[in-house]
């Protein structure tokens, strides 16, 4: 294992464990610990941001050029994730097991269909 991908291994769990530490705090309200979980989830989301920077230096890649097209595949990640959710949502909290498999269905395949988006199909 190369040293890069060690380091992003470590950078990237440990800021993922935060963010997902800080989401919980922040909407389980039995924890009541809502103000420290933003703070949390914003260091884990900060920690991710210094991980990808720090693995493509590490990497002697060109840093990520922020056009037009990344910006509307963001969006569509961000939307494929939101439908996913929505999806678990209907199933586990209001208990509607087929609309809710449909809609996760959905946002399923808008997630996979970013691999072919992005990359293309050769």
């Amino acid at each position: 294992m190369k040293k890069s991908s060690f380091v992003a291994m470590i950078l990237g769990t440990v800021s993922g464990v935060l963010f997902a530490l800080g989401m919980c705090m922040a909407l389980l309200p039995e924890w009541d610990a809502f103000i420290e979980g933003i703070i949390f989830g914003a260091v884990g989301l900060v920690l991710g941001l210094v991980t990808l920077i720090v693995w493509r230096k590490m990497e002697h890649k060109e840093p990520i050029k922020v056009n037009g097209r990344s910006v509307l595949f963001t969006i569509f990640a961000v939307l494929g994730a939101l439908v996913l959710g929505l999806g678990m949502c209907f199933v586990m909290v209001w208990e509607n097991i087929i609309i809710g498999t449909v809609i996760g269905l959905v946002g399923i395949i808008m997630l996979l269909a970013l691999i072919p988006i992005t990359k293309g199909i050769k």
